[in-house]
C-alpha cells in the first residue's frame, strides 16, 4: 500500500520527468539526505540540474522561486518546517500572490511552496503549529492540505499545473499514513462521494449502513483520521451518525458540497488544528450560518496557547477524538 510520502515523491518524479520548466529548491533537500521528512529522496540522483540546495533563507527561497515562475519556470519550494513560512509571508503575500494583478494578467506566477506543518511530533513551539489560517483570505493565493483518503501525489500534480501560486500545507502525521484511494477494505464502514466544484477534490464519507445522519464534521489533512475515528465512536456507542466532509482546497472558499450534507444534519461540528481564535473553521461556521439559516454549529480547534514539547501537554493543546467527541455529545 502506497504511504502519502510515496505519493508526494513519486508525483514530484513524474512532474520532473514530463516538464523541464519544473525545478525543485530548498534545504537540505539533495541525496541522501532528501529533505527532512524525505519527500525529496531520489530527485537531486535522477535530476541532478533542476533540483537545488539552498541557503538556510525562506525569504531567498520564496523570492528566488517567484523570480524563477515569473520567467516561465515551475518552481517547487520546500520549507522544512512550515514554521518558518512567516519569514517568507512577503514574499509570497506582497510578491507572488499580487504580480498578476499589478502587471494587468501579462505574467503569472506558477509557483508551489510546499510547507510541513502541525505537531504531536514533540518538536515544540517553533516546529510544531499549523499557520495556515494567516494565509487564507489572500487575493491571488490558493492554499491546499492534502489527506490521504484521496491521492496526495495527484493533489501536488495539480499543484504544479496551476497557473498561480499555491502554499501547499502537509501535515507531518501524513506521511507515513496509507493512500487509502481505491482500498475498500480500509473505508468497508463508509460510503465515499468524491466532488471537485474547485477542481480540487472534496470527500464526503457517510457511515455505511445508516440512512440518515444528524451531524456534519467538516475538516482536513490529518484531522480527516481524527474525524473518522470520533464518528466510529460516535456510531458505535452513542447510535449518533455524521457524515464527514474532506476539503483539501482551504483557499478560495468552495464551500457547496459543506452546505449539501448540512442541509441533510442541520448540525455542524468545524475540526481543525491552528488555534481556536479566528481560525478556518470559524470562517465556514460564519458561512454556513448565512447560507444554512438555523443549523447548529460547534468548532474543535487548538487552544490558543503555543505547542509544548512535553507529550502530556501537547496532546491537552491540540484537538483529539475525545475533544470531537465531547463537542458532538453536547446538547
Amino acid at each position: 500500500m502506497t504511504t502519502v510520502l510515496e505519493s508526494l515523491n513519486a508525483a514530484l518524479h513524474a512532474a520532473l520527468q514530463a516538464d523541464p520548466r519544473v525545478h525543485l529548491l530548498g534545504e537540505d533537500i539533495l541525496d541522501p539526505y532528501g529533505g527532512a521528512f524525505k519527500v525529496t529522496r531520489g530527485l537531486s540522483t535522477r535530476f541532478p540540474d533542476r533540483v537545488l540546495s539552498t541557503p538556510i533563507s525562506e525569504s531567498a527561497i520564496v523570492g528566488m522561486a517567484t523570480g524563477m515562475a515569473l520567467r516561465g519556470l515551475r518552481p517547487v519550494a520546500e520549507l522544512m518546517f512550515g514554521d518558518f513560512v512567516t519569514l517568507a509571508a512577503d514574499q509570497l503575500i506582497n510578491h507572488a500572490a499580487k504580480f498578476r494583478w499589478m502587471y494587468n494578467d501579462q505574467v503569472r506566477v506558477p509557483l508551489v511552496l510546499r510547507a510541513p506543518m502541525g505537531g504531536r511530533r514533540g518538536y515544540g513551539p517553533t516546529h510544531s503549529q499549523s499557520l495556515e489560517k494567516h494565509f487564507l483570505g489572500v487575493p491571488g493565493l490558493t492554499v491546499l492540505a492534502p489527506n490521504n483518503l484521496t491521492s496526495p501525489g495527484a493533489l501536488l500534480q495539480n499543484a504544479i499545473a496551476d497557473e498561480d501560486p499555491v502554499l501547499f500545507v502537509e501535515h507531518k502525521l501524513l506521511y507515513l499514513l496509507p493512500v487509502l484511494e481505491g482500498t475498500e477494505d480500509s473505508l468497508r464502514d463508509w460510503q465515499l462521494t468524491l466532488s471537485t466544484p474547485d477542481p480540487y477534490p472534496v470527500v464526503t464519507l457517510r457511515f455505511a449502513g445508516a440512512d440518515t445522519a444528524s451531524l456534519t464534521l467538516v475538516t482536513y489533512g490529518y484531522n480527516a483520521e481524527l474525524a473518522r475515528e470520533a464518528a466510529l465512536r460516535l456510531a458505535y456507542e452513542h447510535e449518533i451518525f455524521a457524515e464527514i466532509v474532506v476539503f483539501s482546497q482551504l483557499a478560495p472558499f468552495h464551500l457547496a458540497p459543506l452546505y449539501q450534507s448540512l442541509r441533510r444534519t442541520r448540525r455542524l461540528l468545524t475540526v481543525e488544528e491552528g488555534t481556536f481564535s479566528l481560525g478556518w473553521g470559524a470562517e465556514v461556521a460564519a458561512r454556513a450560518a448565512q447560507e444554512i439559516p438555523g443549523c447548529k454549529i460547534a468548532r474543535v480547534a487548538a487552544q490558543d496557547l503555543p505547542i509544548a514539547n512535553s507529550k502530556t501537554l501537547e496532546d491537552g493543546i491540540l484537538p483529539s477524538v475525545d475533544s470531537i467527541l465531547q463537542a458532538a455529545l453536547r446538547p
